[in-house]
């Protein structure tokens, strides 16, 4: 057993001791049981036992305990943390996403993310490697085939073996930085494994795997919201969320291909890529060396200095690390480090060898779970990139052969509007059947109003059709007119005749409920949400069409059972059961209600959020936009559209309708009764410990009474409540942001004062 919590925390490799690694025992003490020497020893084996899992998981695709297992331990080891204020940056645990940002920042890179030239022609693929064995001197050549995801390629830079910063390639030499967001991968390491230089900057590509984009999109769709239009663009725009805990939200993922630079102070001057290893010193490594300070770094000092060094050498850094001499060691040093590869990538030893790779991965593409364009060849011998170097903007040692796009042409032959819940409008182009990418296609999406013009499009127009992946097809380019002008989008719904409002290139009806496309999509998902068996789509359209749900989803409750059996395809047991469905969804659970009722971007799990922060209906429709703003996982746009709901009177009408005991009736409170409004509107943060008291238990408690508990202060932090033993990180954060910190005695003097009967809301 190692000499400390310390130093386990610290292990490169999974302690013998270990007992969550095999067969774990889950059988736990209560939290309350434990001092804090027990919760800290339990916690740290618990990190190394989640991080070895997360490395069987998802690099080397060989799990050794099943998913509830680790569930378990991951719950458990988030108890320990919240309870004895143990919270660590790179704890597995901390993948849930830090604050929102205003906006994100630009880093340099430290060593330029340059592009790589690219053709679908074969004969152009053996120029470049005739341009390569040229410059070489007629040299061998071998090369590093690998897939070309279709994703977002990142930077990700490790400063003794613990993540520090993620940043976007953007123009090749800075970047956006989303640490945060990337933190949230779980297949990115918080920590690398075995033994890592003492700087590591890598390069990876973020993508969403198909299955787990059509899962996500089916999600979307299923909650009212738009489906993302393919994985690569879904994968950028999480990335750059200034909300982590949406990317976290997100099936992201990530493959490493390259080490960007690698610097290690034991190895003497740090080369740049090919050197021998014996060059003097330089003024570049001495910044290094003092901002490395014998491993307490500086880190953006670090990094800036890694980079003037990169900038003052021909190509990328590797400080003569045994084992980085070719791009196929790195492949194989990545899953030592933590860091997943893909299966496909593959070394050959002449450049038919990379045409033949190409061609064998052309042929499984639709098979992979990923989504990729082509191959790219990397010369093999890092001494030989050394002496090929880069031009302006492409690495002269790499090359691309692409696939053929995913793409064919036919022709418009309709363009329709489709009304959808919310009232959005979406135009979708009806098209001469075609075969794109083995699935064929009789209708593409046009997105919006704006599309159709940047396009040209109309009725008649030759289009290509671009189909990414199993998803919507779209229209990607008018390729030749048949029609004269564009396509003119109505000013009035097609459905109801209302007016048509534009919110930028996104258009709206605005006849709400009252537009009977949006009343059978209200209905259809109403009934989906509080899983009243019976009215789908086709059910929730008659309804509407024969009147019988006329202004609102209300109506469903008075239709008259003998009615609604002599509809068509109706009868009497189809009309009891109905019958009976309703009266099971009576009173149902607060966060399904606010789900059910349609409010814009609250899907189920914001809806549990709002639920358990307000605790009773009253509370949630009398609470400000700056309230709902306070619920965590709540940012101001969906702040914004609860409160313009919440105000619309039609809104409200049918919300009361749905109360009315003859209907849904009152919907409960959730687990933790709300007992009172004493502490609406505040935020508390706990930390240390408060004797008879689990940190669960305090959170309850002000959660009970309107108060929102979180984990971290920020500035919309009322109190910080002080125990035993506190965090010093939480301290500095109130002290930074004027929180106002309580010990335990004030914090429950405060609570009488305000009437609430402490004992009693345990």
């Amino acid at each position: 057993m190692p000499d400390s919590a310390a130093d386990l925390d610290g292990a490169d490799e999974v302690d013998d001791d270990n007992p969550y690694v095999t067969d774990p025992d889950l059988d736990f003490r209560d939290v309350e049981e434990l001092d804090e020497d027990e919760a800290r020893e339990q916690a740290a084996y618990l990190r190394e036992a989640v991080r070895f899992h997360d490395y069987r998981y998802y690099v080397l695709n060989d799990p050794v305990i099943a998913d509830r297992a680790y569930d378990r331990l991951f719950e458990r080891l988030r108890e320990l943390e919240a309870a004895f204020d143990l919270e660590r940056e790179d704890s597995p645990t901390q993948r849930v996403g830090g604050e929102p940002v205003e906006e994100l920042g630009t880093v340099e890179h430290v060593v330029p993310m340059l592009s790589i030239d690219s053709s679908g022609d074969a004969d152009d693929v053996r120029d470049f490697d005739a341009r390569v064995r040229r410059e070489l001197d007629g040299a061998d050549v071998a090369y590093v085939c690998e897939p070309k995801f279709d994703g977002l390629s990142v930077e990700v830079v490790y400063v003794d073996g613990r993540y520090v910063r993620a940043a976007t390639r953007g123009d090749g030499v800075t970047g956006e930085e989303v640490t945060e967001n990337v933190r949230t991968i779980e297949s990115v390491p918080q920590r690398l494994r075995g033994e890592y230089p003492d700087v590591l900057v890598v390069r990876g590509e973020v993508y969403i795997p198909k299955d787990a984009f059509q899962a996500y999109n089916r999600e979307r769709v299923e909650r009212g919201d738009d489906p993302f239009a393919n994985p690569r663009n879904a994968a950028a725009g999480t990335l750059r969320q200034l909300d982590p805990s949406v990317t976290a939200e997100r099936p992201l993922d990530c493959f490493f291909y390259d080490v960007l630079a690698a610097w290690d102070t034991d190895s003497g001057s740090g080369e740049a890529d090919g050197e021998s290893g014996d060059a003097g010193e330089t003024s570049d490594d001495d910044t290094v060396r003092e901002a490395w300070n014998g491993g307490d770094a500086d880190v953006d000092a670090l990094l800036d200095a890694l980079a003037a060094r990169s900038s003052a050498s021909a190509g990328g850094i590797n400080a003569g690390i045994e084992g980085l001499d070719t791009h196929w060691h790195e492949i194989e040093r990545f899953p030592d480090w933590g860091l997943k590869t893909n299966e496909k990538d593959e070394r050959v030893t002449d450049i038919e060898g990379a045409i033949d790779y190409r061609d064998s991965l052309k042929a499984e593409r639709e098979d992979l779970n990923y989504e990729i364009d082509g191959t790219v060849l990397k010369v093999d011998d890092r001494a030989q990139c050394e002496t090929l170097g880069t031009t302006s903007r492409y690495y002269r040692w790499a090359y691309a052969y692409k696939f053929p796009a995913r793409a064919e042409v036919t022709t418009i032959t309709d363009i329709v509007v489709q009304v959808g819940r919310t009232g959005r409008l979406t135009p979708v182009a009806l098209l001469e059947p075609v075969e794109v990418g083995g699935v064929t296609v009789s209708r593409a999406s046009l997105h919006n109003p704006e599309e159709i013009a940047e396009l040209g499009a109309n009725v008649g127009d030759d289009v290509r059709i671009e189909r990414a992946g199993d998803v919507i097809p779209y229209v990607d380019e008018v390729v030749e007119k048949g029609s004269k002008g564009t396509f003119d989008f109505p000013d009035a719904c097609p459905v109801c005749g209302s007016d048509v409002e534009r919110d930028g290139p996104i258009a709206f009806c605005t006849g709400g409920l009252a537009c009977n496309a949006q009343l059978v999509h209200a209905l259809d998902y109403f009934t989906d949400i509080l899983d009243i068996e019976g009215v789908g789509e086709a059910a929730a359209e008659q309804l509407v069409e024969e009147g019988l749900v006329a202004d609102d989803v209300a109506d469903l409750f008075d239709i008259d059972g003998e009615t609604l059996a002599e509809l068509e395809g109706w009868g009497e047991t189809s009309a009891e059961n109905l019958a009976e469905e309703m009266e099971a969804a009576r009173h149902p659970p607060l966060g399904d209600f606010l789900a059910a009722i349609g409010i814009p971007e609250v899907g189920p799990t914001v809806a549990a959020d709002l639920a358990s922060h307000f605790g009773d209906l009253d509370a949630f429709l009398d609470a400000s936009a700056d309230d709902y703003e306070a619920v965590e996982g709540v940012g101001p746009t969906v702040a914004r559209h609860i409160a313009e709901f919440r105000g619309n009177e039609r809104n409200r009408r049918v919300i009361e309708r749905l109360r009315d005991e003859s209907r849904l009736g009152e919907p409960e409170a959730p687990a933790g009764e709300h007992a009172g409004d004493e502490l609406a509107g505040e935020t508390y943060v706990f930390t240390g410990s408060i004797e008879g008291w689990t940190r669960d238990e305090l959170q309850a408690l002000v959660e009970r009474h309107g108060a929102n508990a979180t984990s971290s202060v920020s500035s919309n932090t009322d109190y910080l409540v002080v125990g035993s033993n506190p965090g010093v990180n939480k301290r500095e954060d109130a002290a930074e942001h004027d929180v106002d910190e309580l010990d335990a005695d004030d914090f429950f003097a405060m609570l009488t004062e305000r009437g609430i009967d402490v004992e009693s809301g345990r």
